[in-house]
């Protein structure tokens, strides 16, 4: 029961879903309760996932067999995540091409990351991801509308895991008096990324029945090489991570995901 508490405390915290009244009151909060819903955090990919995979696939039906039946299928799956989570994660990529294209010394970027207002580096990088995930997107679906409902659905669930090693690798060197990752400051156990992992079994299990393991190979070392690659640079510019860094890094390792399974999938029908 306290596990089902810190996933619908994370359902609440990361997607538009109302967890309110009773509900909300039997689930309660703390700081504490929080940090361990990030276990979870994988989980939220689950309906993230499911909901974009639902979208994409609704609208692809509508309009097949029009050529642009993929493309139109994309952009109301990129659409209905960014509403779903209420552009979160898109947020804090935003803030992160703000602050580290704004500026190199550690002190600026880390002010100019606080601040709310969208700058000409973070629209920049939410327009080139944006676009980055609806031509790839549409790249799977003008293969097969198995092809990209299946990336969407894994690559959210994956990309909700590897900002955890990221908690894992790196101190916390945001603001943390009003930072939103502050109960995500302390380093998170061994027991929750192990549960974390867990999340991500089934969706890849899963993947591999009805894509090339190819595919499955390539999206994971994308994400995987995504996340490192980011988590080496926050490293080495800011010495450590903060709640946009994780933000970040879900939406690149996204990408980066439909990026292998797009190359695997059109190798494998060449």
């Amino acid at each position: 029961m306290q596990a089902l508490r810190h996933f619908l405390l994370a359902l609440q915290f990361f997607t538009r879903i109302p967890v309110t009244g009773r509900l909300a009151d039997w689930v309660g909060f703390s700081p504490a309760m929080l940090r361990a819903s990030a276990a979870h955090f994988p989980g939220i990919g689950w309906i993230a996932g499911a909901f974009g995979a639902g979208a994409y696939a609704a609208v692809h039906a509508a309009l097949a067999p029009s050529v642009f039946a993929p493309l139109a299928a994309a952009v109301l799956c990129c659409v209905a995540t960014a509403w779903m989570t209420g552009g979160f994660h898109e947020d804090g990529l935003a803030d992160v091409a703000d602050g580290l294209g704004g500026s190199a010394n550690r002190e600026r970027a880390l002010d100019i990351m606080k601040d709310s207002r969208l700058g000409a580096y973070g629209a920049l990088a939410l327009v080139l991801a944006l676009l980055a995930k609806i031509s790839l997107l549409a790249v799977l679906g003008s293969h097969s509308l198995a092809a990209a409902a299946a990336a969407v659905a894994v690559a959210h669930v994956v990309s909700r895991f590897w900002p955890l090693c990221l908690v894992r690798m790196l101190p916390h060197v945001g603001d943390t008096a009003r930072s939103k990752s502050k109960p995500l400051a302390d380093q998170i156990s061994t027991r929750a990324l192990v549960a974390a992992g867990l999340w991500c079994v089934a969706p890849l299990a899963l993947y591999v029945l009805v894509q090339p393991p190819l595919a499955l190979g390539l999206g994971l070392v994308g994400s995987a090489l995504a996340a490192l690659w980011l988590a080496r640079w926050f490293a080495q510019r800011l010495q450590g991570f903060t709640g946009d860094c994780l933000g970040a890094t879900q939406q690149i390792s996204e990408i980066a995901f439909y990026l292998g399974a797009a190359v695997a999938v059109l190798r494998s029908a060449g």
